[in-house]
């Protein structure tokens, strides 16, 4: 393994590879945060949404984004990401949501995740190792219009609300990522632990009530000269029994992609996407809406800013956006996301123990 030369171009030599650097790849810490954001859709949902319990996976689409495969710099970092997740559903549209089969929905989300990262220095099968740990706090509100016959019996009519400020589930991730100059790939894992607070009675909740296991690949291409950046990441879920309801999920495909432009040395803007699709339907006495498969496409901007944090770490805050278009048993509605990571700076130049491979 030998460290790539200093490669000079409009980005200022090699700034756009410390920004990738410095940034841990810009979705580390996204990624247990976005199945947060589905915790929080639990509490509502819409466009008929009978894929899933709630209509809703524990993989949130869009998880992933740009710079996802590249790597970071050894140490420990903090994220602190704020979601804010908004949806509607007509009075005909029906799913599974609270031990029920209820009708039309309006809910609103709003969660501040923590999260701590340890990257090593020690290579592992060539590549460089990281582990993440996650926990959120927030306020669920929502509202329906009738609560029909429920899978475990319960019969309820008319209006209903639940506004919930509880905790959602904790979150680990682990990742391996290898660079080969400007192209990344990596592996990655990821699950929940239950925290406890989840209640089938309620229709707020910010926890999941089953253990669900994700894990996929990616690759990243950026390239320093020219200051574009690609990266798609895919991957399948595998959800367990809510036991409460008598209720499991099926498996899960998801496919995310980001693309940006590095029009500085510390700003980049460009779009994201995502293809979500359930493969294996839900099952489980409490599926009583049927062998329901949910499929989403969304996309939205994004824009990303690099700034030093004394002399030893930087700062990168990302903001973007999606908009589900195509669902089909699934939610519909839009998602916001702000990220802040500090992590440590990024040399000028790769070291020699660096994981780059020409």
């Amino acid at each position: 393994m030998r460290a790539s030369p200093r490669r000079e171009g409009p980005m200022g030599g090699t700034r756009c590879d410390s920004i990738a650097l410095a940034t841990g790849g810009g979705d580390r810490f996204r990624l247990a945060a976005a199945a947060l954001a589905a915790l929080c859709f639990l509490a509502g949902s819409s466009d008929r949404a009978k894929a899933d319990a709630g209509g809703l996976s524990f993989w949130l689409p869009g998880t992933f984004g740009s710079l996802a495969a590249a790597p970071g710099v050894p140490g420990w970092a903090y994220s602190s990401i704020y979601l804010h997740v908004q949806t509607g559903a007509q009075g005909g549209k029906e799913f599974i949501q609270g031990g029920s089969v209820v009708a039309g929905l309006n809910a609103r989300a709003d969660a501040l995740v923590e999260g701590l990262t340890y990257t090593f220095a020690t290579p592992v099968l060539g590549g460089q190792a990281s582990f993440t740990v996650l926990g959120a706090g927030g306020q669920v509100k929502a509202g329906i219009d009738a609560t029909l016959t429920g899978p475990r019996g319960n019969t309820i009519s008319g209006h209903a609300t639940d506004t919930r400020t509880t905790f959602a589930d904790v979150f680990y991730q682990g990742a391996l990522k290898w660079n080969f100059g400007v192209h990344n790939t990596m592996v990655y894992f990821t699950g929940n632990i239950p925290s406890g607070t989840y209640d089938s009675n309620r229709l707020a909740n910010l926890s999941f009530g089953f253990t669900a296991i994700d894990g996929g690949v990616g690759y990243t291409y950026l390239n320093p000269a020219t200051g574009n950046e690609f990266s798609v990441v895919g991957g399948l879920t595998y959800s367990g029994m809510n036991h409460d309801l008598q209720y499991q999920n099926g498996i899960d495909f998801h496919l995310d992609w980001g693309a940006s432009h590095f029009l500085s040395k510390n700003f980049q803007i460009g779009m994201a996407g995502y293809y979500f699709q359930q493969i294996t339907g839900d099952s489980g006495p409490g599926a009583t809406l049927g062998d329901f498969r949910g499929r989403v496409l969304g996309f939205g901007p994004q824009v990303g800013f690099l700034f030093p944090v004394g002399k030893e770490h930087q700062g990168y805050l990302n903001l973007k956006a999606y908009r589900d278009i195509a669902a089909e048993n699934r939610p519909e509605g839009y998602t916001a996301w702000v990220t802040l990571a500090i992590s440590p700076a990024a040399p000028d130049a790769p070291p020699k123990h660096s994981l780059i491979r020409k």
